[in-house]
């Protein structure tokens, strides 16, 4: 058995999954009847898949998704547009790795955040660290830390995710000022992380939503250039929800 003193040096060094792997052996006579190499790998084994877990659970509240989206509950079956292939391969996170980017476009209610939140998922779950935020609300608070003086802390804690995910893209003033508070997150970021842009308005009228066409240029330089373009198609998902 497991003395005291064993059980409080594990929780001191933090192994409570080991501890409680090694109490679960303790109950079980086939596990104790495997060489100890074999148990101790299980030990092992519990305490890694445990801290895979916390370190995911941290990840997706830190990432404040707007919807708690699974990959798996993508719907491919209603007709949208989607190319499974592709936005399974997305799943796979690969193209975080390249630093590469998104931009998903579509009508109102057609499923671009629920898609968006399930790629920040698959990255949170592959241990990228994602941020969600509604243009819109990102815009005003960078506005407040220009104010401020936390611009700098802001725009540098933005620089450093691995996945930035940007909703609502063309719902918010893209006047000069906001566009290039938007074009300073972005430039920050090329070449470096991967964006998520997810839009109503088509990629042939993004020009039209940004009043500095030199800032309209730039960003589209930055951003669609080296992105996967997912665009979707169909009536409002939300009528299908109503009975």
């Amino acid at each position: 058995m497991v003395t005291q003193d064993t059980a409080t040096k594990l929780r001191e060094l933090a192994l409570t999954g080991m501890l409680k792997a090694y109490l679960a052996q303790q109950a079980d006579p086939a596990v104790q009847a495997l060489a100890f190499d074999d148990r101790f790998g299980l030990l092992v084994d519990h305490e890694w898949t445990l801290r895979q877990q916390r370190r995911q659970d941290r990840l997706l509240k830190a990432a404040r998704l707007r919807l708690a989206a699974a990959p798996e509950a993508v719907d491919f079956q209603t007709p949208r547009g989607l190319d499974p292939g592709m936005v399974r391969a997305l799943f796979t996170s690969e193209w975080i790795t390249r630093h590469q980017h998104g931009v998903i476009v579509g009508p109102t209610g057609v499923g671009k955040t629920f898609l968006a939140c399930a790629l920040g998922t698959a990255a949170c779950r592959q241990g990228y660290a994602t941020r969600y935020y509604r243009l819109p609300r990102l815009l005003t608070e960078l506005a407040v830390a220009a104010g401020d003086g936390s611009a700098p802390r802001l725009l540098t804690a933005l620089a450093k995710v691995d996945l930035l995910i940007l909703d609502d893209f063309g719902l918010a003033d893209l006047s000069t000022k906001p566009g290039r508070d938007l074009l300073d997150v972005i430039d920050d970021r090329a070449g470096r992380r991967s964006t998520v842009v997810a839009s109503p308005w088509p990629l042939d009228r993004w020009h039209g939503v940004i009043e500095d066409a030199t800032v309209a240029d730039a960003l589209w330089d930055r951003l669609i250039h080296h992105a996967h373009k997912i665009v979707m198609q169909g009536d409002s998902m939300r009528k299908r929800s109503v009975p």
